[in-house]
């Protein structure tokens, strides 16, 4: 069950983490050389919409796989790493939440009446938050990894 439980977890985390540095890095810069706003807004809007229900998926995968992991170990046993983990985990998800509940509905809306200006700048913030998630993201999987090397 351990380990079944350890691939949940990390399959949620390489669906979040990557798919937030394919969007940041490969396919919104294309997007934004090569598409003007009334293209680009509405591909960046339906990427978005497919990405983030996988996410929430990803986060309840990472969510009870590392819930069910620490199951009676309690938390005062656990390493210093996990709880910094889990710290920035939830600090993840809380942004998410922001994005998809916040960000989102007003670059579908922008989309929706072709108000560019306000797309773009929903998108703008998004991109801003995804930045945020994928850098704490890419923390979370450091002390994941390494935070065992610095354990006492």
């Amino acid at each position: 069950m351990r380990f079944f439980l350890l691939f949940l977890h990390l399959s949620g985390a390489i669906v979040w983490v990557g798919g937030m540095f394919f969007a940041h890095f490969c396919l919104r810069p294309v997007a934004t050389a090569q598409l003007p706003p009334p293209q680009r807004l509405p591909l960046l809007a339906g990427v978005l919409g497919r990405f983030f229900a996988v996410v929430l998926f990803a986060i309840a995968a990472i969510f009870i796989s590392g819930i069910a992991s620490i199951h009676g170990a309690g938390l005062a046993r656990l390493p210093l790493h996990w709880h910094l983990m889990m710290g920035l985990g939830l600090v993840m998800a809380i942004i998410f939440a922001v994005i998809l509940g916040l960000f989102f509905p007003r670059l579908k809306a922008g989309v929706a009446e072709q108000n560019w200006p306000a797309a773009g700048a929903a998108m703008n913030r998004i991109r801003q938050l995804v930045a945020t998630n994928l850098l704490l993201g890419i923390c979370t999987v450091a002390i994941a990894t390494l935070g065992s090397l610095f354990a006492a």
